[in-house]
């Protein structure tokens, strides 16, 4: 009989401790992706270390993005319209940092899905919780109006990366390791 109450105080702490990843997105992600998540750090610092040769305008915007505070993922619904912008750290050219356009979250019932809707670089992917300030998007890159291909397609197509919050109307996320051109590429998304 003591163990009722224990048992209960227990359910009750289980139940306000945030929701983190619930396991679908291991059994989802490629092995080449989760290589690179693994190795986001080392990719991350490598790519940023070849940008500092980049525009010292450019570099001075990259500085201030990534100089943000990370904020919770928690009660914020991201679904919407918003502009985006692709930069791209390291690789073929130190720094570029391409103009804004138009993307699209929803809520399909299972969590958020972003839909990167003008440019002729897409991308179109779903979110998954990895912590309380980071989520883990696996996406499909397409060019201009081609379909996209489902995530697990090849390398070519497939993207990995990790999404952060860093206002109320601003997150990004991190794509380590891309296929083509860079080294990182950072999609920067705000209202």
């Amino acid at each position: 009989m003591i163990l009722r109450p224990l048992l209960a105080a227990i359910g009750l702490l289980c139940c306000t401790l945030p929701t983190l990843a619930d396991g679908e997105v291991q059994k989802l992600i490629t092995p080449a992706d989760k290589t690179r998540l693994d190795k986001y750090g080392e990719t991350r610092k490598a790519a940023l270390a070849e940008a500092k040769a980049g525009n010292p305008a450019e570099v001075k915007q990259l500085d201030a993005l990534l100089a943000k505070p990370l904020v919770s993922f928690s009660d914020k619904d991201l679904t919407g319209n918003w502009k985006c912008r692709t930069i791209k750290a390291g690789g073929l050219s130190p720094l570029v940092i391409y103009g804004w356009f138009k993307c699209k979250v929803t809520d399909d019932g299972s969590g958020w899905r972003l839909e990167k809707i003008s440019g002729s670089q897409r991308t179109q992917g779903r979110f998954f919780d990895d912590n309380e300030k980071r989520a883990i998007y696996l996406g499909s890159a397409s060019v201009n109006n081609d379909r996209a291909k489902p995530y697990g397609s090849g390398p070519q197509t497939d993207q990995v990366g990790y999404a952060y919050r860093t206002g109320a109307g601003e997150w990004r996320i991190e794509l380590p390791a891309p296929y083509y051109e860079s080294k990182l590429d950072i999609i920067e998304v705000k209202r």
